[in-house]
């Protein structure tokens, strides 16, 4: 049984272009992409790592750095994500296949073992630290068997099932999937924690972080971070008004999204615009 992480990159993110070229350290010429990948060569439950990216000519900086660091990689659809992902893990053997993505460059490697140790425990067809929330957001780790990433690859239609590759399996695949949560076990809840890269406030927070925590190890993990959280609590204003990209599957799902970004932003008038439009429409 061949056990490989699949890490998602590319550089035309919408909210930060080029987000994984950046440094972190800032400043130390290490880009995000780089610390992710040497976090998950970390972990000891991969025989493969490999880095998905797209055919974009820009990418060609994602091939050159996963060549640098000794890992696979692979090119395909930039619309189409699980495509890329399925293909990615189809072309080198993979039988279980942990997906991460380049924007989590705090990543804990014990943390992937633990949740592929959980998944090959439970005989679970999916497991994820992502189902019930209780890790920062940055910490994601989700874990299938090739023929549950193949199932949504041959089913899924909508547009949002193909950009964000596991939606058909937790939202349609309960009835179909074994599927397993993993929880954490810190007393205090680590969820409100957001160490992702989305936007130039994340990357303010993540600079912060690493200035803390990587002189001294450069491969701090979650109990690090919370105690540094925990000393340093508005370390969390840097980015508390970052709202997480969320994948909706209906228009009222969007719509419901739309008014809560809105008000998030203090734009009370485009939103009492917006509910008035449409009070008492039935939205399918």
């Amino acid at each position: 049984m061949r056990i490989g992480a699949v890490i998602q990159a590319r550089t035309s993110s919408t909210r930060l272009p080029g987000k994984v070229l950046k440094d972190l350290p800032y400043g130390s010429g290490t880009t995000v992409l780089d610390q992710v990948i040497r976090r998950v060569k970390r972990a000891r439950r991969l025989d493969e790592i490999v880095v998905a990216t797209t055919e974009e000519p820009e990418d060609a900086e994602i091939v050159r750095i996963a060549r640098n660091r000794g890992v696979r990689h692979h090119r395909g659809s930039t619309r189409d994500v699980l495509g890329r992902f399925y293909a990615a893990a189809g072309r080198y053997g993979l039988d279980v296949v942990v997906r991460v993505t380049s924007d989590c460059p705090c990543i804990d490697p014990g943390l992937i073992d633990a949740v592929i140790e959980r998944h090959l425990c439970a005989k679970a067809d999916y497991t994820a630290n992502t189902l019930a929330r209780t890790f920062p957001r940055g910490m994601d780790v989700e874990v299938m068997n090739f023929g549950v990433l193949e199932k949504a690859f041959s089913e899924a239609v909508d547009a949002y099932e193909r950009e964000h590759v596991t939606p058909f399996v937790y939202e349609r695949g309960r009835r179909l999937f074994r599927i397993e949560g993993f929880e954490s076990a810190a007393e205090a809840g680590l969820s409100d924690i957001r160490i992702t890269l989305d936007t130039e406030e994340d990357y303010a927070l993540l600079c912060a972080v690493f200035d803390y925590l990587y002189d001294e190890n450069e491969f701090f993990g979650v109990e690090e971070i919370l105690d540094l959280f925990a000393g340093k609590p508005w370390l969390k204003l840097i980015n508390s008004r970052v709202s997480q990209k969320r994948a909706p599957g209906t228009l009222a799902e969007e719509m419901e999204e739309a008014l809560r970004l809105l008000g998030l932003q203090e734009l009370h008038r485009a939103r009492k615009l917006l509910e008035e439009r449409y009070e008492g429409l039935h939205i399918d």
